[in-house]
């Protein structure tokens, strides 16, 4: 039995009737797993697969088991009612099996809550793409991962070959009775008594962090960066982001849009330069977004402002599960028409950001959200979404991911892993993630909104190949601080 941090109670307490806690993924795959007759991959082989990796990945046969009244954070224990076949499913697209059909199926099926009577996750195998491929979608609560250990598990499920590996022999699994009530109660008053001491540590790190707290969210942000038509990068107010058509309460429904970059192509932008992959990542949203609210006639005269997750699991941390992360807020120059000009603002704006974030402590966000008791931190996430708080004081107008991935040829249940896209998660009054994960040569772009709020997401995609292009061309013309050979 393992008690959920404070962290990643935070990912439960969030869920409401059109908010959802959980990450997903897609990896497409050539259906063919083997030569010969019945060499397609099936519901049975997938579900056998999944199985014989199940003690690589204990997290799969945990539930959770809450404290009565949510008066502490949550349990994880193995579930001694377990159902593989529960959790691993099938369905099949019907003719012609595009890419569009996928994208609507796996928004329907992220739109659903997981059952939090059983174990997090549901994988499914979807049948019918064109090209004899298949697609297998999972998604798992982000209570238990984060992108670090997201990874870890992929590790645990995806092969280098397709004869696979060696795996444990699958054991007896009995798992555990859950704990009596009246236990869990005692062991939560024992967690707050000792809160007090805690709370002292937490406030003494507050205290000696107040100079670089006061950096990160005041007017120091505000910079001029390069560029003709550019305003400030934040507005003197601090870290209010501007309003956009995808910062409103979000409905119970979703869009899912996909799309994938050569990396080659995105790295010569950066040759010779101090430009990172991750800046031009960052400036491909950047313009994705102003094209977008272009279309749109919302584009705001001040910049967006993203929110970027960063891992800060220490090395002794390594493969563990759940959360080790915090945020970093980085200005997107959506306020720039020149992409040259919002290249480098965007590489001056993410080392700028990187150099305030180094000043909050790493464990900030953890310490913090230790000390919300489960009923009390769901009560506060409906009310701030009935008072729609976020929407109106918003320090970021979304959340862009960007996650490095393998590097070689990777095989699911000896399918070849052909793409690998993001599925991310949504806040209520931030309609929209952008999440990127690279594999094999290539940046596999996963793109998650509210229904209402984009429903032209494929648009939105659809112009990171665009700006790609006219970033490549600006390239060749526009030489910056950024972009100056060192």
């Amino acid at each position: 039995m393992q008690q959920l941090s404070g962290l990643d109670g935070w990912f439960l307490a969030m869920e409401t009737s059109s908010v959802y806690g959980h990450v997903g993924s897609v990896c497409v795959v050539d259906a063919k797993v083997a030569e010969g007759i019945d060499s397609r991959l099936t519901l049975e082989h997938l579900t056998r697969f999944v199985e014989s990796r199940l003690p690589l990945v204990p997290l799969f046969r945990r539930r959770l088991v809450m404290v009565p009244l949510g008066l502490d954070h949550p349990y994880w224990i193995d579930d001694p009612d377990f159902d593989i076949e529960f959790h691993v499913r099938e369905l099949a697209l019907p003719a012609p099996g595009s890419d569009r059909q996928l994208s609507e199926q796996v928004a329907r099926l992220h739109a659903r809550p997981l059952d939090r009577s059983r174990p997090l996750w549901e994988l499914y195998l979807i049948t019918g793409l064109l090209g004899g491929r298949a697609a297998i979608y999972s998604k798992i609560h982000h209570s238990a991962i984060d992108g670090v250990s997201g990874g870890d598990l992929l590790t645990a499920v995806l092969d280098i070959s397709a004869e696979g590996r060696p795996v444990p022999d699958v054991e007896v699994f009995e798992g555990e009775r859950p704990p009596d009530p009246t236990w869990l109660l005692s062991r939560s008053a024992f967690a707050l008594a000792r809160q007090p001491m805690h709370a002292v540590r937490v406030v003494a790190d507050l205290a000696r962090s107040i100079p670089g707290l006061a950096t990160a969210i005041g007017p120091s942000l505000a910079q001029r960066l390069p560029g003709r038509d550019n305003e400030d990068l934040l507005s003197t107010t601090g870290l209010h982001a501007p309003g956009t058509p995808f910062n409103a309460p979000l409905s119970a429904h979703r869009r899912w849009a996909f799309t994938d970059l050569p990396l080659a192509e995105v790295k010569s932008l950066r040759a010779g330069s101090e430009l990172t992959v991750n800046d031009v990542v960052m400036a491909l949203c950047a313009g994705a977004l102003r094209r977008w609210l272009e279309l749109h006639q919302a584009l705001p005269t001040a910049p967006l402002v993203a929110a970027v997750p960063v891992s800060v699991r220490t090395t002794d941390q390594k493969g563990t599960l759940g959360n080790k992360v915090s945020m970093m807020l980085a200005p997107l120059p959506t306020n720039l028409s020149d992409p040259g000009e919002r290249l480098e603002a965007m590489h001056q704006a993410m080392r700028a950001a990187k150099d305030q974030h180094g000043a909050i402590p790493a464990s900030l966000l953890a310490d913090v959200t230790q000390f919300a008791m489960p009923a009390l931190a769901n009560q506060a996430w409906r009310l701030s979404a009935k008072l729609r708080l976020l929407e109106r004081v918003n320090p970021f107008n979304l959340i862009i991911s960007n996650i490095p991935g393998p590097k070689v040829p990777l095989y699911f249940a000896g399918a070849k892993v052909l793409a690998y896209y993001p599925v991310s998660a949504l806040v209520d009054g931030q309609g929209l993630n952008i999440t990127v994960m690279s594999y094999r040569g290539s940046l596999y772009f996963g793109l998650i909104a509210c229904r209402e709020l984009v429903p032209d997401l494929d648009v939105m995609a659809g112009f990171l190949r665009e700006e790609l292009d006219d970033l490549t061309a600006a390239a060749g013309r526009h030489q910056g601080p950024a972009l100056a050979a060192g």
